[in-house]
């Protein structure tokens, strides 16, 4: 007797449903998660799987962003504008109001950012609303210190991560146990690629905030990084403003986010750019990743995303 083999997954549906499956897990182990979403591309793709995994019902967890206030404007109007569309409860965790009630000090001069002060906004957060599993979007490929981190990464009641102490994950079983204080960060997306999450953006045409096409903007360059020029920004003795056509491949704080020079202005070819380029994401457009060989560790460790 012959035995027919079923239909073969392709590599993006076996990525979505094992993405399915965690997010799954989570809302079915822990009490109260909350999905981080910036309007980025990785949370965009986030927000799909959500959708599959759980409508026609609510999400079983409200979306919650931590805006720094130097963020594109862009990508706030497409934040707002898709969280109406979905008809989900929007957080929004402020780094200025940590600024204004002292819980972090704000850095000065032209280097100054605030992605750093991001980490302290988070975590007071998820105190506050008492979360105990947060969804994020990073993957493996973005940085060296994320390829140390399971799907389901544990911080202890600090928000700490101890990158000696994860628990293993065999056979696609995750253990989401934890103390009263603790949670758990927990990322879908930690086997897919940049290149990945572009091409399945393509499949499912999932609309994107435009600043990842193609597009004229006014930009100063420092440490051979095309920065957008914004009100605030300070220039060092050389630097220039001047119009550069440009795309981003991360939607970060405006302080600390780069630009790349690009023609893509369609979701064809920013696939075709991305599955040519040799650099990470990260390593060519966030410059506090480039503070040290272990700059994202260290922010990890002490309850970065």
């Amino acid at each position: 007797m012959s035995v027919t083999a079923g239909p073969q997954l392709t590599h993006l549906q076996a990525l979505e449903s094992e993405a399915i499956h965690v997010m799954r897990e989570v809302a079915a182990e822990l009490e109260r998660p909350v999905l981080l979403f910036s309007g980025g591309k990785d949370s965009i793709v986030l927000l799909r799987l959500a959708e599959k995994a759980f409508r026609p019902a609510p999400f079983p967890f409200p979306l919650m962003h931590v805006d720094t206030g130097h963020n594109f404007p862009e990508v706030i109007e497409f934040r707002d504008r898709r969280v109406g569309e979905l008809g989900e409860r929007l957080l929004v965790a402020s780094v200025q109001e940590s600024i204004d009630t002292g819980r972090v000090v704000e850095e000065s001069g032209p280097r100054a950012s605030r992605n750093r002060l991001q980490t302290v906004t988070l975590l007071d957060a998820i105190a506050a609303h008492g979360f105990d599993a947060a969804f994020g979007g990073a993957r493996r490929d973005e940085e060296r210190a994320r390829a140390k981190e399971r799907v389901m990464s544990f911080r202890d009641d600090f928000g700490q991560w101890d990158p000696k102490s994860q628990r293993p994950e065999l056979w696609n079983l995750y253990n989401g146990r934890i103390r009263r204080g603790e949670h758990v960060r927990v990322f879908p997306l930690s086997n897919w690629t940049e290149l990945d999450v572009w091409e399945y953006i393509a499949q499912e045409r999932l609309e994107v905030p435009s600043i990842y096409y193609a597009h004229e903007r006014e930009v100063f360059e420092r440490d051979g990084m095309l920065y957008a020029w914004r009100d605030g920004a300070q220039l060092i003795d050389g630097e220039r403003v001047f119009a550069e056509t440009v795309r981003y491949r991360t939607v970060g704080d405006m302080s600390c986010t780069g630009g790349v020079r690009s023609r893509a202005t369609t979701l064809e070819e920013v696939v075709a750019e991305i599955a040519a380029t040799t650099i990470t994401e990260r390593g060519e457009t966030r410059a506090d990743d480039r503070v040290s060989e272990a700059a994202m560790e260290d922010r990890k460790k002490a309850g970065y995303f």
